[in-house]
């Protein structure tokens, strides 16, 4: 072993590099080397072997200072003699191939205990999630909705402990409640150990001998529940509401997820809205236009009145200040726009067609020649 390479010179780094640095390093050499990945390949299997070896060493705060101090013989009694393979838990080593190789499958390298461990511990609840529709008006103004939801809830009858009523479950004696078992594989790159989940127990840490007859053991079960939903005003389309501990229960006495409710706001024949602004869209005749008139526009407060000065044009806007949506965070209204369009008259008697004759005349407009009575046409 004397002509070992040195530990940072095998992961490209240098000593002052950082816990981070080091996972990444190893991270990437892993990830180009692995056996697996590169079978025969003699070269990249005594790379990928030198590699665990760094880092297993590195990664430790104090086979790392004992290495930094003493070099190998800190962290190997036995340096230069023939060890024959390198020996030793890797730690997180498992979680670091589970993020590179994901799908690959490569679970000999344990790491899997803080996530056995997790099975018998508390466990927080599922969020749900779940969609209701409200009119325009409702949106604007707030209201308050009911929903019916399905949702999983402790057992009544066990309490969540999945027992028959006067019964206990045992604390499993093969993982004695911990969830979890260590194995040990050797193997051609050394002895790994691994932690997973008890056979036994399920990586629940108990046996339950006499399961509730309600939920089968499970602790859990469904139901459905009506729940008050309070929209607040100004609440806009696809915007989410939580409902805090009213998702799925728990389990093993962890607390419940929330409910999240997504709006969907059905359109108004009348109203658009932007932002906390609304906008709306009314014709005038073009007398109205012409001379002012005063008019009644829907507001979503009700109808208001609305000054048209003479001479608008086609397209003018007006504003109502305050007269918009409600601000969600609180500051007041938005405005409302009312866009102007003029409405052309049709289907003009003969007495109306003369007068906008006259009025053409008057103003000096080129317009279509006036039709003649029809006993003049025919005489002529």
């Amino acid at each position: 072993m004397a002509d070992k390479r040195d530990y940072y010179e095998v992961l490209g780094l240098s000593k002052s590099a950082s816990e981070d640095d080091i996972k990444k390093a190893y991270r990437r050499i892993a990830k180009e080397c692995h056996p697996d990945l590169h079978p025969d390949d003699k070269d990249a299997e005594a790379r990928f072997k030198e590699a665990n070896e760094a880092y297993a060493i590195l990664s430790d705060p104090d086979k790392k200072a004992k290495y930094d101090q003493f070099g190998f013989a800190g962290v190997d009694p036995n340096y230069g003699a023939d060890a024959g393979g390198f020996t030793g838990d890797f730690g997180d080593l498992g979680d670091i191939f589970g993020d590179i190789f994901g799908g690959f499958g490569f679970g000999g390298f344990g790491g899997s205990s803080s996530r056995s461990s997790a099975r018998s511990g508390p466990q927080r609840g599922e969020s749900l999630r779940v969609r209701l529709a409200i009119s325009f008006e409702e949106a604007a103004f707030g209201c308050q909705k009911e929903i019916n939801v399905t949702r999983v809830d402790n057992c009544p009858d066990c309490k969540g402990n999945g027992c028959a009523p006067g019964t206990t479950a045992e604390i499993c004696p093969d993982c004695r409640g911990s969830g979890t078992v260590r194995t040990q594989q050797r193997t051609a790159f050394g002895v790994f150990q691994s932690t997973g989940a008890c056979p036994k127990c399920g990586g629940s840490g108990k046996v339950i001998h006499t399961p509730c007859p309600k939920c089968r053991g499970v602790g859990s079960v469904r139901v459905q529940k009506k729940l008050s939903v309070n929209i607040p005003a100004g609440i806009d389309n696809g915007e989410t509401i939580s409902l805090r501990s009213q998702g799925n229960a728990g389990k093993n006495g962890g607390p419940a997820g929330d409910l999240l409710v997504t709006i969907q706001v059905r359109p108004s024949p009348t109203f658009q809205r932007e932002g906390n602004n609304v906008y709306i869209t009314t014709n005038l005749s073009f007398v109205q236009a012409a001379l002012g008139a005063e008019i009644q526009v829907p507001t979503l407060d009700g109808d208001v009145s609305l000054t048209i000065p003479e001479g608008t044009q086609t397209g003018s806007v007006f504003r109502l200040r305050g007269k918009g949506i409600p601000s969600l965070r609180g500051g007041g209204r938005g405005d409302q726009y009312i866009t102007v369009n003029l409405d052309t008259p049709r289907n003009l008697n003969v007495r109306q067609k003369e007068l906008m004759h006259e009025l053409a005349e008057s103003l000096g407009a080129k317009v279509k020649e006036k039709e003649k009575p029809f006993s003049k046409k025919k005489k002529k």
